[in-house]
């Protein structure tokens, strides 16, 4: 390592690289939002995306790789006094380096203080960050420690309990000779060497189970400042005014991801369409000085398309979509099938292949898709859990059964030996039945060929398994999901939500925070959304199955667990028909319909209980509409375990307002204009009594209408509460909202039914449309995963929300956005 040190303290010459993206960027972000927080994106040798940010409210700085172990590394600077120390970016890039198997990025920070002292290394993962600072501990005094994670101690003295002779066995498992080696491990190791001209300190962090390195070295001319390190704090004095400038070295050799080129990611149409956006920039740019450019919207608009493009191909790669940075620079399933459909409009064929291969990869042998993957740092975590569990296990039978003992004993010497193996969550709902509405778009598309379907179904998923039989298991366990409610349509056979504990349903949807079903069981938009499109999609994959020459039948037949609800299906398509339509009327059980005195009463009670500035704000708001009152209804956000439902408004209809052709229905006569107007009802009134709040945007729910206890829950737990806006939720309805408009519409642009009705309707959905852009738009963090509001004044200001990414695959949908809405015919 000390060879490493000295290579890029004095040999790593090449220029820096400037940014590939950063936040806050002048002219499209405001700072006031982005005050102490500043973030960079690299791409390192391998072109893996790396990020920076710093935190200087915190003062930490934490370095992220989007690879294959979601590798991570931070510090925090503070002054001599102790409070977070003011820092800046130190140059205007980064330098990249490929040593050995080592992937190596170096940055400058600086601060106007004579003395810095740096401490709370942790280099791990972004889940072990993310829980450190959850925790607290970066605020912590320096020394107040250490920090390790309890699954880790556990292991530890779980291995002390073993006899001499198995411990020893273990111990080789994990290439530790002894207990004190292994426990070394749980910290980082600390060197500071020093030549002629420079200072080096490198904090080394080897894995528990020894087979990953990483480190982190600060860095700097002997000239300039002195280093000395006491324990595991780092303190920089500057030898002359001016304050202190430092290199900051992260090197990691954990498996790189394979990135993807922009054409593996956008269609043809979508590059046009981005060309066009380019020319149209640049001759605006001809004609303006620099000055006027910095404010022309068509120069913005373009600056702010790249920027999200670029954003976009930092997160995919061959083997996943990263779902976001910094927070969650891993495999979510929900988030890559969302995306994926979310960007069909502009996405490439391949884009959307190597999405349904990596949820396949992942997926159960019962046909589970995987919500999230636990990998590097946090599988050894959560492995670590298990290998505890079987030694208790085995200390509880040794005596009494040694069979089972001995068995106990096996397992945990199997975890041991692969610490690393990646774990799959398999909590999550919603995911199983989006699977199959993606790979039902993919096979029904008729611009790709038979044999590159084929081929596609043909190959490995993993296990022995080809894709096509995956798919088929996906399906048999949607199908047995389904089964009880298509059989006795009772709100208690819907799809629940599979685990409790003594809180209450653990969400297995979207809005999976404690509070985000309103402690309900069957939730709205899997019963309401999902069950029923996968049971379409179903249909859809079978027929095509068996048009390529592939035999669904025999597909089915080799599913190894219970496939009985899907065999049976497919014997009587009548079965399947009545199944189809029972589910399609699912919707009535959510149904909350309130006259405008209900809606009074409840709103006023509502804000009764609401503190102060945030209630009389809302108060004031509410007064203005108090004489407009009308009736309301909307569907619950889900019910509770006996089927009634817990009556909060939510944005989830924009799903089905996506998925559907509900324009297609109006033009038909199977629907009426108003059972499609009435699912933007609650999404277009105004807050307190709908979701609506302008310079804002439609709030993910509102729970005036729910009993006190709900609303006391989304208090405690705002993440998706009616404090907050978030971009999925957005993009979802400007995308659904443009399809149905669209779809009214034949290729010269006219109406293609040019009734009153139909006219009042489309222009409905017109107004739904620009009310929404104009308020999102008015608050300026539209780019946002989420945010949220203030009230300052008696006045509401748009925020920033705390955890918010600073990348998310949700809001690069708007990309998609953009391309249908400039193509949307003219009024």
């Amino acid at each position: 390592m000390h060879a490493l040190a000295l290579l890029v303290v004095q040999s790593l010459v090449q220029g820096p690289q400037a940014p590939v993206l950063q936040f806050p960027e002048a002219g499209l972000d405001d700072p006031v939002a982005y005050e102490g927080y500043a973030t960079r994106f690299f791409r390192d040798s391998r072109r893996n995306a790396f990020q920076i940010y710093l935190d200087t409210r915190a003062g930490r700085v934490v370095h992220v790789w989007a690879d294959a172990t979601n590798a991570s590394a931070a510090l925090t600077v503070r002054d001599t006094s102790g409070v977070p120390a003011p820092l800046t970016w130190g140059g205007p890039g980064a330098e990249t380096l490929e040593h050995e198997t080592t992937r190596v990025m170096r940055h400058h920070l600086q601060s106007d203080r004579g003395a810095l002292e740096v401490g709370w290394f942790l280099l791990g993962t972004m889940r072990q960050e993310r829980d450190f600072q959850y925790w607290g501990w970066h605020r912590r005094p320096y020394g107040d420690g250490p920090f390790a994670l309890s699954e880790l101690t556990e292991l530890i003295a779980s291995l002390e309990r073993l006899p001499p002779a198995e411990r020893g066995r273990h111990l080789a498992l994990v290439g530790a000779p002894d207990v004190a080696t292994l426990r070394a491990r749980l910290r980082p190791r600390f060197t500071h060497t020093e030549n002629d001209t420079a200072w080096a300190v490198t904090v080394e962090q080897l894995s528990l189970d020894g087979r990953n390195r990483m480190t982190l070295m600060l860095s700097g001319d002997r000239a300039a400042t002195t280093a000395r390190l006491a324990g595991d704090v780092v303190r920089i004095e500057a030898r002359r005014p001016g304050g202190v400038r430092f290199a900051v070295t992260a090197t990691t050799d954990a498996a790189a991801l394979t990135p993807l080129s922009r054409d593996q990611i956008f269609n043809d149409a979508f590059e046009a369409y981005f060309a066009r956006q380019r020319r149209l920039a640049d001759s605006v740019r001809g004609r303006l000085t620099s000055a006027a450019q910095a404010m022309d919207p068509a120069v913005l608009s373009f600056r702010r398309l790249e920027r999200e493009i670029r954003g976009l191909e930092l997160l995919s790669y061959e083997e996943k979509l990263i779902a976001a940075l910094p927070n969650y620079a891993t495999y979510f399933g929900r988030d890559m099938m969302m995306t994926a459909l979310m960007l069909e409009p502009i996405s490439s064929v391949e884009l959307q292949e190597h999405v349904i291969a990596s949820v396949l990869r992942k997926l159960s042998p019962t046909g589970e898709a995987s919500h999230e993957e636990a990998l590097g740092g946090q599988a050894i975590r959560e492995n670590a859990a298990e290998y505890s569990a079987r030694i208790r296990e085995w200390s509880e039978a040794r005596a009494t059964d040694p069979a089972a003992a001995a068995a106990s004993l096996a397992q945990a010497r199997a975890v041991l030996e692969n610490l690393q193996a990646v774990r799959e969550n398999y909590r999550m709902i919603d995911d199983d039945f989006q699977l199959p509405v993606l790979a039902a778009r993919y096979l029904a598309r008729a611009d790709v060929s038979g044999e590159r379907k084929r081929r596609f179904l043909a190959e490995s998923s993993g296990g022995g398994v080809t894709r096509l039989e995956a798919i088929v298991r996906n399906l048999a366990f949607v199908a047995r999901l389904a089964h009880p409610y298509a059989v006795r349509p009772e709100p208690v056979h819907l799809v629940g939500f599979q685990y409790r504990d003594e809180r209450g349903w653990l969400p297995g949807s979207w809005r999976d925070s404690r509070a985000g079903y309103g402690g309900g069981r069957f939730a709205m938009d899997v019963n309401v959304v999902w069950v029923p499109k996968a049971l379409e999609a179903a249909q859809v994959i079978l027929a095509e199955v068996d048009a390529l020459g592939l035999s669904a039948t025999e597909a089915v037949a080799r599913v190894p667990g219970d496939a009985a609800a899907l065999a049976a299906v497919m014997r009587d398509p009548a079965h399947w028909r009545s199944a189809l339509l029972t589910w399609r009327g699912a919707r009535r059980h959510f149904e909350v319909a309130l006259t405008p005195a209900d809606v009074g009463a409840r709103v006023e009670t509502a804000l009764g209980a609401m503190g102060d500035p945030e209630g009389a704000y809302w108060r004031r708001q509410f007064a203005e509409q108090r004489g407009e009152l009308a009736p309301l209804a909307f569907l619950a956000v889900s019910l509770d375990s006996l089927g009634q439902p817990i009556p909060v408004a939510t944005t989830d209809p924009a799903t089905d307002l996506y998925l559907g052709d509900h324009t297609v229905q109006v033009l038909g006569g199977a629907i009426e204009p108003e059972a499609v107007l009435t699912m933007l009802d609650a999404l277009q009134r105004r807050y307190p009594v709908g979701l609506f709040v302008a310079g804002l945007g439609p709030l993910v729910a509102n729970d005036v209408y729910a009993s006190p206890a709900v609303q006391q829950a989304f208090r405690d737990d705002l993440y998706h509460s009616p404090r907050v806006v978030w971009g999925r939720e957005v993009n979802l309805l400007f995308l659904g909202l443009a399809r149905q408009i669209e779809a009214a519409y034949d290729a010269s642009g006219r109406l293609r039914d040019d009734r009153a009705a139909v006219r009042q309707y489309v222009s409905a959905l017109r107004h739904a449309l620009e009310s929404t852009r104009a308020a999102v738009e008015a608050s300026g963090l539209r780019h946002n995963e989420l945010w949220s509001y203030r009230i300052d004044a008696g006045t509401l200001r748009p925020v920033r929300y705390g955890t918010s990414s600073d990348i998310q695959l949700w809001n690069v949908t708007d990309l998609a956005v953009r391309f249908l809405l400039d193509r949307l015919p003219a009024q």
